[in-house]
């Protein structure tokens, strides 16, 4: 289908926001990040009534950013494995403060976030280098977080951050 001349700036102009797009989701080949039972993770049995949270809105997401930070830590020839067993999403929905409040997730320190997950690492040989299993929380995020990011995974995103920055190592 070719462009009508008046509308080739518009059409190039597409053209390069799809392709941004689709590179910023392509996924590293060298690590795969699924979840095991994600209708029973935390943040699932908190989603009822006027708080139903659709996994899709953080779990793709999540799953696109641990494989796309993960795959900067690799030496060449690794493979990374991870399979997410819970997430429980910081802040909490206080419903004591009344149906005025009812859709507005309250950030606080007491409500910190939490990532399950298990992981093998293998080596350009196909061997298992490491495995186990991880429990990523930070009791600190809010300190460590900048009141200009407004991604609403932040916080998620930075206990993987700290998780890889830490224990690159001994991933």
């Amino acid at each position: 289908m070719r462009c009508p001349a008046s509308f080739r700036p518009l059409c190039l102009v597409g053209l390069f926001l799809a392709c941004l797009i689709a590179s910023a989701t392509t996924l590293p080949d060298n690590v795969s990040v699924g979840y095991r039972d994600p209708q029973n993770f935390t943040e699932a049995k908190r989603s009822s009534g006027v708080h139903v949270i659709r996994p899709d809105a953080y779990l793709e997401p999540l799953r696109v950013y641990i494989a796309q930070r993960a795959a900067r830590i690799l030496a060449p020839g690794q493979r990374l494995d991870i399979v997410v067993t819970d997430v429980d999403r910081a802040g909490e929905y206080e419903r004591w403060r009344g149906p005025d409040f009812d859709d507005v997730r309250i950030i606080r320190d007491v409500y910190p976030p939490r990532i399950d997950l298990d992981f093998t690492l293998y080596g350009a040989d196909g061997k298992v280098l490491r495995s186990g299993h991880r429990t990523l929380r930070d009791a600190a995020f809010l300190s460590s977080s900048s009141p200009i990011d407004q991604d609403s995974l932040r916080y998620e995103k930075a206990l993987v951050d700290l998780w890889l920055r830490r224990g690159a190592d001994k991933l």
